[in-house]
Order: C-alpha cells, then sequence, then structure tokens
C-alpha cells in the first residue's frame, strides 16, 4: 500500500520590501520636487552655504508712509510701500554724495543693470540724509534711481534700530540694502562689499525667487 503523502509545506509569505522599495524610488523625485517648490530654503540649502550679504534677521518690513516721511527731491511724498512686488537695492548718504557715497550707488547700478531679463525686477532708491543740493553729475550718473529725502532718525528706526546715537551716522552711511518684494529688510552690504559678488548674490536671490 502506498504510504500517504505528506502534507504540502505551507507557502512562504512574500516580503513586501521589494515593492516598497520600488515605490520609493518612483514617489521620490516627486517628493523632492515638491520640496523645492514650497520649502526650497528648508530643505535645499546646502551645509555651510551662505549669501554673500548678511541676513537681517528677524526681517523688517517697510514703515508706513508717515512713519519715514520720503519726498522726492522735488518735494513730493513718497510711500515706499508704492515699490511692493520689486526687489529694491538701497543705500543712504548725504546729498553732497563723497567717493564712497558714490561708490555703493555705483554698485547698485551696475548690479540691476547687468541682470539681464530680470532688470525690470529691481530698484534702486538713495535715501538722501539732509536737504543739501544733490550735485548734478550725480543725477546724471544714478538717473533710474528713486532719491528721496528722510529724517535720519526715521530711517535709523527701520534700517538700523539698535545704532546707538554716537553711531547713527556710520550705521545709515555704511550699509547698502535689499528689500524683497512682499517689502521685507532682508539682506545688507558693507561699503568695502565686492562688486562682482554683490551682483552675483542678486543674481541668485532672482534666479532662487518666485516672487517679484
Amino acid at each position: 500500500m502506498a504510504s500517504p503523502s505528506h502534507s504540502a509545506a505551507p507557502a512562504r509569505k512574500r516580503s513586501l520590501l521589494p515593492v516598497v522599495g520600488v515605490l520609493v524610488v518612483c514617489l521620490a523625485p516627486l517628493l523632492l520636487a515638491f520640496l523645492a517648490y514650497f520649502l526650497p530654503d528648508t530643505f535645499f540649502r546646502p551645509e555651510g552655504s551662505s549669501n554673500y550679504g548678511t541676513l537681517i534677521e528677524p526681517q523688517r518690513p517697510v514703515p508706513a508712509a508717515e512713519a519715514l516721511g520720503l519726498a522726492t527731491l522735488d518735494g513730493e511724498p513718497f510711500d515706499l510701500k508704492s515699490l511692493a512686488g520689486k526687489w529694491v537695492l538701497a543705500t543712504a548718504d548725504v546729498a553732497e554724495c563723497p567717493e564712497s557715497c558714490a561708490t555703493k550707488l555705483f554698485i547698485l547700478r551696475n548690479s540691476h543693470a547687468t541682470q539681464g531679463k530680470n532688470v525690470d525686477r529691481l530698484r534702486r532708491v538713495w535715501f538722501v540724509l539732509d536737504d543739501g543740493p544733490v550735485p548734478e553729475k550725480v543725477l546724471e550718473a544714478y538717473q533710474g534711481a528713486v532719491m528721496v529725502r528722510v529724517d535720519p532718525s526715521k530711517l535709523a528706526a527701520f534700517v538700523a534700530p539698535d545704532a546707538s546715537p554716537a553711531d547713527l551716522q556710520q550705521a545709515l552711511r555704511e550699509p547698502m540694502w535689499i528689500i524683497d518684494p512682499l517689502g521685507n529688510l532682508m539682506m545688507s552690504y558693507s561699503t568695502d562689499s565686492d562688486p562682482m559678488r554683490v551682483r552675483k548674490d542678486i543674481s541668485k536671490l532672482l534666479f532662487n525667487s518666485r516672487i517679484g
């Protein structure tokens, strides 16, 4: 008599790991694209990398028009918020515009002019810190800049709120600033900054930004 057949061994369960691996490989590009679009600063800033300029933290919003009290060289009121939607390159100095002032205006003008198709995304502002006449050669050399007079103490409350009275002039006349299209003061550069690196920094901001 034939011996009874042994019952078949139970089938071994297949591992789900290969399936999970395939799903991860397929979905990873979509996930990375999502993060790059919505959270670029959080997930895609290389370790140790930084902008050339100094980030202003926390960022400071542009004050209301009455708080700054800006006026054009013709005496007309000017609201800095009217430039919302543009990247603003700004600096401040006295009307006579000594060499250090001209250097800043030159750096900002060239950083603006060399942005190619992005040139219209930028505006330049010069805060004039007194009531003196602006030299004709400066007016001609830096056409296109918005030149507005401002009370130094009012400007300092915006760009240098921690400056002491003794350091006020330096705090206002030393830096160049960037205001983003949302109206936030967000970066500064010193007068002795490398013009090429400032320009590249601005190009990088424009390339990576989806605003302005």
